[in-house]
């Protein structure tokens, strides 16, 4: 009896330390595929923002700064949902089959990577565009106004503002309204794919 305790003592360490090798494995893969899918995105994103962005006339040029904040902001609001989310809420909506729930219910168990890849990657992109067509709209101001003083302080100042501003109010909203959101975001994303549907 003793013995069979043992062996059953050995297995699970065993299978513990397996466990935790697959999950350091897999930590190392996200984390170089988040770099690689960080450096495409930038690169593709800057080169049309360097190149689309700055020949397009101040108005246009407006509405793509907003979107691009936008864009920042409600990736953050999603990976703030996604941490506070609770499983539970999406599992009778799993069990009755609605569209959207198991999908709900990967990104909650994803929470961290999904987390990393709206704020941090996203985010950072975001950060990064947003500074680069602001100096661009700053520079277009500078030749069609008459301005006492540098515009890229003023333009950076207001660009930065609505961005931490944004994503404060953000937070907030994504920890009142953590399952509405993650619900939206399950559903949009069985739209693009249909497996998901069925499984739901």
């Amino acid at each position: 009896m003793k013995i069979q305790e043992e062996e059953t003592t050995d297995n699970l360490k065993k299978d513990k330390k397996k466990k935790e090798k697959d999950e350091k494995r897999e930590n190392l893969k996200w984390c170089i595929e988040v770099v690689i899918m960080t450096f495409i995105f930038s690169i593709v994103f800057s080169y049309l923002s360097s190149t689309a962005i700055k020949d397009l006339p101040l108005i246009p040029a407006f509405l793509i700064l907003a979107l691009v904040i936008l864009a920042g902001i409600v990736t953050d609001i999603l990976g703030v949902a996604v941490q506070v989310g609770n499983e539970e809420e999406f599992h009778a909506k799993a069990t009755k089959k609605a569209k959207g729930a198991k999908t709900s219910l990967k990104l909650i168990h994803y929470a961290p990577r999904v987390a990393n890849f709206c704020s941090d990657v996203i985010g950072d992109i975001c950060g990064v565009l947003s500074g680069a067509i602001s100096a661009m709209i700053a520079t277009k101001l500078m030749e069609n106004f008459s301005f006492g003083f540098d515009a890229q302080f003023l333009v950076s100042a207001i660009v930065a503002s609505l961005t931490v501003g944004g994503k404060a109010v953000g937070k907030n909203i994504a920890q009142e309204h953590s399952t509405s959101i993650i619900y939206f975001t399950g559903r949009l994303i069985n739209l693009f794919h249909r497996e998901s549907d069925k499984r739901s």
